[in-house]
């Protein structure tokens, strides 16, 4: 059953609302560079379960965040790319990468 999103009076829980959780906002900067394919998103996320990459595939591209492209071929093929609503989240992300290389990553 899919939960129902209330709008927020809120921005930054509206935002999260959307890209929110452990993988999503993951899936969205490794796809903010290149389309990618089901197999290549799941390979530079090696502790997410195949069940749990597509659920959250899904609920992105049901947001509008992402879309889909299924090509007509054997074996079948589908890619994954950001949208233009994805495609603004891309400073946000970069600054995310940015400060966690600064902050967290230096101190390992």
């Amino acid at each position: 059953m899919e939960k129902i999103k209330e709008p927020s009076p809120c921005p930054v829980t509206a935002t999260i609302a959307l890209i929110g959780g452990r993988w999503k906002t993951i899936i969205l900067y490794i796809l903010s560079t290149h389309t990618r394919r089901f197999g290549e998103i799941a390979v530079r996320m090696p502790t997410i379960s195949r069940k749990v990459l597509t659920e959250q595939l899904k609920e992105l591209e049901g947001d509008g965040l992402i879309s889909r492209k299924q090509y007509k071929e054997i074996p079948p093929r589908v890619e994954y790319s950001l949208t233009e609503l994805g495609k603004s989240l891309s400073p946000i992300l970069n600054d995310m990468a940015a400060w966690g290389m600064q902050r967290v990553l230096d101190q390992q």
